[in-house]
């Protein structure tokens, strides 16, 4: 059968009896520690200069359900393990292929909890979703309805830190398609004072979800300071307290970014943001919970795979183009602009500009150079002055 739209995955929230509960529970456990056997198993064997793939895993789980000790294995469904296993092969394939770190252990109090199933491994019939090993369908919110006649491909379920269930319908969405064309294209700063400006001069305000639940937040965390250590009952309780603070803090970041990259998105063919590197960015102390609350990984993500599904083109432009420092006007590139300066006037020319929007202007610019010119142009690195411009900072002088 052909297919059309994208692979969408529809999440919602649902309230598992106390037998679901605890049937998911172990399923995460079991998840988990299947994945974790495979790993030292497949390590050891790296260590002998063996070769371990998922077929050979997928034998050893079966030899493990045999054995006396992680018989338990078999009290669960069988297709969450066997997805365990192929996240494993996929964790190994991106590391061979220099795209991730070597695959760590999964801890049972930090990592993520979660079990996959496949179509054999659940049964959706009149909107009701049932597991294996289950008698009984999940009490799901329907939030919002799925595509007409959509037929889940894989279903994932997980608990998050604050006690809430959720469960994930992959599915194809047939009503996604490509937005009409349109010749406007935008350019956007990245900031902090503002989340967002754009080179139409429009400035988007920062939320600071972080700021709004910092007072709270510092009070659930010097109570759970204050307890013993361990997993006691009063500590679960506290740090589940803790946790849902993160998750509504986490929620409306989550909202804000989704309304603000569709509307990005439906408005402009082409968006050009700055391929800025957060990881390097927060290890400054001094602005390292701003760019945090910021998430601007998250936003270049949601942007990336929105502009993808309705038809439009995101440039990420070198994040060494002196951006802030270059004159929109005239191309002149001012010598020094620490980062607290705000407005400033080009030598050159004597047009005062907003960092921020002059920013973007030379942001939308390059962007456009690079799309006329093909994927193989760079922005243009050097002035009309003949001075270099591959950093925005001035080079020290040598003694």
């Amino acid at each position: 059968m052909t297919t059309t739209g994208v692979r969408r995955a529809f999440k919602y929230r649902f309230y598992p009896t106390d037998a679901q509960a605890a049937e998911l529970s172990r399923t995460f456990g079991c998840a988990r520690k299947v994945y974790n056997l495979a790993l030292e198993a497949r390590t050891e064997a790296r260590a002998r200069q063996q070769r371990v793939d998922y077929n050979q895993t997928s034998a050893m789980l079966t030899a493990w359900k045999k054995t006396e000790e992680p018989a338990y294995l078999n009290e669960v469904s069988s297709v969450p393990l066997q997805q365990a296993l192929r996240h494993l092969q996929a964790a190994f394939t991106d590391f061979f292929g220099k795209r991730a770190k070597y695959p760590r252990f999964k801890s049972r109090k930090r990592s993520r909890k979660s079990a996959e199933y496949t179509t054999s491994g659940f049964r959706f019939r009149d909107g009701r979703l049932t597991l294996a090993k289950m008698s009984e369908a999940l009490d799901i919110v329907w939030s919002r309805p799925l595509p007409t006649g959509a037929v889940p491909s894989t279903v994932t379920v997980s608990q998050d830190a604050a006690g809430r269930w959720f469960v994930s319908l992959l599915c194809e969405d047939p009503s996604v398609k490509p937005f009409p064309a349109t010749d406007a294209a935008v350019g956007v700063d990245a900031g902090l004072d503002h989340l967002l400006t754009l080179s139409t001069g429009e400035k988007i305000a920062n939320p600071r979800h972080e700021r709004r639940d910092r007072a709270a937040l510092g009070r659930a965390q010097r109570i759970l300071s204050r307890k013993a250590p361990g997993d006691g009952a009063n500590r679960r309780k506290v740090r589940r307290k803790v946790a849902r603070i993160h998750a509504r803090m986490a929620d409306r970041r989550r909202d804000g970014l989704h309304k603000l990259t569709i509307r990005l998105v439906r408005e402009n063919q082409t968006i050009v943001i700055e391929d800025l590197s957060v990881r390097t960015m927060v290890r400054n102390r001094s602005l390292a919970r701003a760019i945090s609350d910021a998430a601007r990984s998250e936003f270049r993500g949601m942007l990336e795979y929105k502009a993808a599904w309705y038809g439009r083109e995101v440039i990420a432009v070198d994040r060494f183009f002196p951006s802030s420092t270059l004159c929109s006007q005239c191309g002149r590139l001012a010598e020094s602009l620490p980062l607290h300066v705000r407005t400033w006037t080009c030598e050159g020319c004597g047009t005062t500009h907003d960092r921020d929007v002059n920013a973007a202007k030379n942001l939308k610019a390059a962007g456009l150079a690079v799309s006329v010119c093909g994927a193989g142009a760079r922005p243009r690195r050097r002035t009309p002055g003949g001075q270099p411009t591959t950093k925005q900072k001035t080079p020290r002088r040598k003694p």
